[in-house]
Formats: C-alpha cells, sequence, structure tokens
C-alpha cells in the first residue's frame, strides 16, 4: 500500500509518490551523520562486476505484480525488473533518459507528452521492447478493474495514448497537471505479450477503458476477462526490461527466506549504471521479520546493508570492530510514523473523539524514551523539510485533561461504573474500545502502541494492541477491517508533493489509500485545484490551507519523523550518499580481493 511509495528508484520517487513503509527506514533526505565509514582501499579504482548485494527486508513482498502490489517490499524488488521511461540524475536531482533515449517533447499547452525509445532495448524473455508496450501498459494501469486505485490518480490526466510508431509513443491529457512530466516519466513498461498473451486489450482503447460504462458488451468482456488474469495471475512471476530478473521464481522466492534476482547476460546496456545496470551479479533480498535478527545477520556478514534501529545505532553499533565492518549513517528524511484511525467505525467518526486520542499521545516522550532523539514530532503530512510545509501549525500538546473534556463533549462517560467509557450510539449503548495493529516483527512500533495504549486505559478507554503479519495486517488494511493502525508512509523528498492518493475521498476505496475513510469536500477541492496549479506560491498556500485542516480534523495522530538510520559493509566501494535519494546500489562494487560471493 504506502502504498509510497517506490519501483525503481526513480520510479520510487515518482510513479507511487507515497509508498507504505514497513520498517520507518526509508533511506531519503539530506545527510545528518556518517559514521565509521573511512577511506576504503581501492575505493577509487575501476569498478569490477562480481559478487552479490545482499539486503535484508522485514517482510515478504506483498506479491510482485507490477501494478496491484504497492508495499515497499515489493516495490523495492521490482525497481530491479522494470526501470521508467525517465530517471532522476542524483547529481542535480532532475530528470536524465530511462528507456526514453530523450526527455519528452512537450506541447505548449502542457498536455501532449512524446517519448522515443530507444533502440536495442529487449525484455527478460529476448523480445524486444516496443511502443505498443507502454501503450498497454497505460490501459492495463487506467483499466478500472485492475487492482490499481493507488496508481490510477496519477493519471487521471491521461485522454489517450498512441504508438506513432515502433519506438515512438504519445501520451495526451485532457487536463493540466502540473506533475505530468515527472509522473509520465515514471511509467514502467510492461511486456504486452506476456501479460496479455491474447491480445484481450488490443481491440480496446484508452479512451474506451477511460469510459468504462459505455463500453460496447463484448468489449467490456474482454477487458473484465484481462483483469481477471492480470489480477490474479502475476503475483510471483514478474518480467521486464531491466538489468536483472527473477530468473527462476519456484527456486528464487522462497518465501519468508529470500529473493533472488540474478543479471541478465544479455541486458542491453551493459556497464550503464544510470540504466539500471548494477555491478554485482546477484541481488538477494532476505527476509528477517525482525529487527534484532537483522543486525545479528549484518554483523556476520550475511548481508550487506541494514536499517537499523534508534536503539541499535546509538547502542549496538558502537564499537571498534563493528567501525572496522561496516560505516554507518543518520540521515533526515520525509517519512512519518502515525496511528490512523478508521472512520468507518462509528467510535472515531466525531472528530472530537479523534482530536482527544491524540492529546493522550506524549510525543516528545516517545521520541525521547523509544527513538533516543533521532526523530522529530510530526504534525501533518507534508514533511517539514518542504517548502510546502505550514510552520504556523503549532505542536500538538499532550493534554490529557483537555482529551478527557473533549470526550465528555462528545458524550462519551462511564454509566454503568465499569471505568470504560460508554455512549450510546444507533441506540446501543456502546464502550470506548478498540484495537491497534501494527505488524509484527517491527519493535519500534510495538513500543509505540503499547505506550500508548497504557495512557488511553489511564483515561477510561479500553485499547488493546496486536502485532500480525505484513500480508495479512495489508489485506485488513486494505479491506477496512481494523480499528486502528500504527504505520509510516514515506512521501519521495524530490519532487513537489501530491497528497491526492491518501486524502481525497475518491481514494476511500477497498484497496485504496484513504483507508481511514477521511473525506472532506473542501481538502478534495484543493487537492483537484493543486493537480492544475503551475505556481509554486500559490501550491504552497492550498498546501498549508490542506495542513489546517488535518491539523483540525486529526483522521491520523500524527507521531514522527525518524531519520533514516543504516548501516553498510565497507568492501563496497562506490558507496556514496546523495541527498533526497535513495542508496546508489548500482554503482557499488567490491575489488576482487574481497568479494564473500562467487
Amino acid at each position: 500500500m504506502h502504498r509510497p511509495s517506490p519501483r525503481r528508484r526513480a520510479a520510487a520517487l515518482l510513479l507511487t509518490a507515497l509508498a507504505l513503509a514497513c520498517g520507518d527506514r526509508d533511506p531519503a533526505g539530506p545527510p545528518a551523520e556518517t559514521a565509521g565509514a573511512e577511506p576504503a582501499p581501492e575505493s577509487n579504482g575501476t569498478p569490477q562486476r562480481g559478487d552479490w548485494l545482499v539486503l535484508e527486508q522485514l517482510s515478504d513482498p506483498e506479491n510482485l505484480n507490477p501494478l496491484t502490489s504497492s508495499d515497499v517490499g515489493s516495490m523495492q524488488v521490482l525497481t530491479w525488473i522494470l526501470p521508467p521511461l525517465v530517471g532522476i540524475d542524483p547529481e542535480t536531482k532532475g530528470q536524465r533518459p530511462g528507456l526514453a533515449e530523450s526527455l519528452p517533447e512537450i506541447s505548449d499547452d502542457f498536455l501532449s507528452f512524446t517519448y522515443r525509445l530507444r533502440p536495442g532495448v529487449t525484455f527478460s524473455d529476448g523480445r524486444a521492447l516496443s511502443a505498443a508496450d507502454v501503450v498497454f501498459t497505460v490501459k492495463a494501469t487506467l483499466h478500472p478493474k485492475v487492482n490499481a486505485p493507488h496508481l490510477r490518480n496519477y493519471y487521471e490526466s491521461i485522454e489517450d495514448v498512441t504508438a506513432l510508431d515502433d519506438l515512438t509513443v504519445r501520451i495526451r491529457c485532457r487536463k493540466v497537471y502540473f506533475r505530468n512530466a515527472w509522473d509520465l516519466g515514471a511509467i514502467q513498461t510492461l511486456p504486452r505479450h506476456y501479460y496479455d498473451p491474447d491480445d484481450l486489450l488490443g481491440p480496446i482503447s484508452v479512451a474506451e477503458l477511460i469510459a468504462w460504462d459505455g463500453l460496447r458488451p463484448e468489449k467490456k468482456a474482454r477487458a473484465e476477462r484481462f483483469a481477471k488474469q492480470f489480477n490474479e495471475g502475476f503475483q510471483r512471476n514478474p518480467m521486464g526490461p531491466g538489468a536483472y530478473t527473477l530468473a527462476d521464481p519456484k527456486r528464487d522466492w522462497v518465501t519468508g527466506e529470500r529473493i533472488v534476482l540474478t543479471r541478465r547476460d544479455d541486458f542491453w546496456a551493459p556497464g550503464r549504471t544510470d540504466l539500471g545496470d548494477a555491478w554485482v551479479d546477484r541481488i538477494v533480498y532476505r527476509i528477517i521479520n525482525d529487527t534484532s535478527a537483522a543486525l545479528v545477520a549484518f554483523k556476520a556478514r550475511q548481508i550487506d546493508y541494514v536499517g537499523l534501529t534508534p536503539g541499535q545505532y546509538v547502542r549496538e553499533t558502537d564499537s571498534a570492530k563493528f567501525r572496522r565492518q561496516a560505516g554507518k549513517q543518520a540521515r533526515d528524511s520525509t517519512s512519518y510514523s502515525y496511528i490512523a484511525w478508521n472512520q468507518r467505525r462509528p467510535v472515531f467518526q466525531d472528530r472530537r473523539v479523534r482530536q482527544a486520542l491524540s492529546h493522550m499521545v506524549d510525543k516528545k516522550n516517545l521520541v525521547e524514551k523509544v527513538l533516543f532523539n533521532l526523530a522529530v514530532p510530526v504534525e501533518g503530512h507534508i514533511s517539514p523539510l518542504r517548502v510546502e510545509y505550514n510552520s504556523a501549525l503549532k505542536p500538538w500538546p499532550f493534554d490529557p485533561e483537555r482529551a478527557r473534556a473533549l470526550l465528555a463533549e462528545a458524550g462519551w462517560a462511564d454509566t454503568d461504573g465499569d471505568r470504560i467509557l460508554d455512549r450510546e450510539i444507533d441506540g446501543k449503548r456502546v464502550p470506548l474500545r478498540f484495537e491497534i495493529i501494527s505488524n509484527a516483527g517491527n519493535e519500534q512500533r510495538e513500543k509505540v502502541g503499547l505506550v500508548v495504549i497504557d495512557e488511553f486505559k489511564r483515561h477510561g478507554i479500553d485499547a488493546s494492541f496486536r502485532s500480525i503479519d505484513w500480508s495479512i495486517m495489508l489485506d485488513k488494511v486494505s479491506h477496512f477491517d481494523f480499528d486502528a493502525v500504527v504505520l509510516g508512509w514515506a512521501p519521495p523528498p524530490v519532487i513537489p508533493p501530491d497528497a491526492y492518493q491518501i486524502w481525497h475521498s475518491s481514494q476511500a476505496v477497498e484497496n485504496g489509500s484513504n483507508y481511514t475513510w477521511f473525506r472532506n469536500a473542501e481538502v478534495d477541492d484543493i487537492l483537484e485545484r493543486y493537480w492544475a496549479e503551475f505556481d509554486q506560491a500559490k501550491r504552497v498556500a492550498l498546501y498549508h490551507r490542506f495542513q489546517e485542516i488535518l491539523y483540525e480534523e486529526q483522521p491520523y495522530t500524527f507521531l514522527f519523523s525518524q531519520k533514516a538510520l543504516s548501516a553498510w559493509d565497507l568492501r563496497f566501494r562506490g558507496v556514496k550518499w546523495y541527498p533526497g535519494l535513495p542508496p546508489n546500489w548500482e554503482d557499488w562494487w567490491v575489488p576482487a580481493g574481497h568479494r564473500l560471493h562467487q
């Protein structure tokens, strides 16, 4: 879901604009501290191919369907398989060619974008990529029955897509959107012959799919057949034009253990790290759903890069032995954590209840005691690192007295003497009782959950906390089957934010990102006007008001933005940290004498 989201690291910052973070370890943001990274021998030598890059994930990906998956785990894997049309230059933070050989030709009215594809690009099965594949990808994304509402909202302005020739595609939009050049460039091209072998979408235009209710019955039947096959049939076997492939899904994806990506010997751009060809032979994701176990594995050199908890950063990685093996860093991040209140539950529909719950959360205490001051409290969706941030919003106070008063105003009182607040809802006496859930293996979120429910219980609220498997939790959240949940979003730091995916009423659907069921007409209007506004100052003003509304409504209890904490094995050379971007893994390489894997 956050879901967040990233596909290829360029697309990670563009297409999914937000990604649901399973571990609150977003690597984006300007560097704040680097420790232990002493200059390594041969660090300035010529890169050599070889070794593996072994990374850690807290859980298996939701699935590896390129359009229906949206959690961070799936996007991190798919980023190597599906490069975008246009990427991001880490030095300039501007766009640079990807699958497209140049930046798009944009019409004067900002409604037409023409991309010229690189000749010679092939998918991992050897078939050539063409403009028809781009057309198919847009069709599949905009198909209303494909389970991709979290992506579709970024392409709602598209009117039609045309293959002008084998290598030229034109995307025509019906309305302007100031981020179109970014979001259209982030399209990750799917092989039409693989994902639609019967050419079910071939006779159906993009315009017809958009006007779904008017689609002729025979075409609608074809389109529905495609959606069923696509939604169900590509969960574990992705294909793309990237330098890496899941060569044998049965062998290379072992649930709960690992995902292994192998470099293509026939990759069409050998040695082009800017096009995704890293120096390592394999990229391995080890599934370790416990942060303590992950650090143990890192110290044993079983993984090469690990996200750290604040406790690990401060207490468990400060020895001379660790510094000889690893570098570590702490950087500011645009990601944030929150408690989401499901407003489909009657107890959370009154904003005074949500405000009261937020008044019972001591963010300062959480930052000091749980996060060792490696985080800052946040009051809304927009990061303080962004120009759009509304600095006029005062910190939401920890004020249990005010919370009790708000609950009393909302009609909550202990009428039966059981020390639990209650009130009448729809003719029934209902206790103020709910469960907060989060993903198992995330010790930090568990601590947050236990701290807040302890405070709630002091004031007559019967709250409980439960950690559950990541995939089960995603399913519950996707279907509104929860009371409250502790999660995190990782907004992209480089491009302007677009909060439509999470906060617009149209996204309060199953598998959508507005899983709190937040509906506000003024917010909808702001988010829609924002799309068509090219004046940055006016966009900032719109988002200042947007943040004020969220501040009053408290659909989330916004918690904190933690620094991105991580460590990496010093046998790797070519390691750089670019403000606002994830690690430059494509450029990492290992001299022959230091390799662990052959």
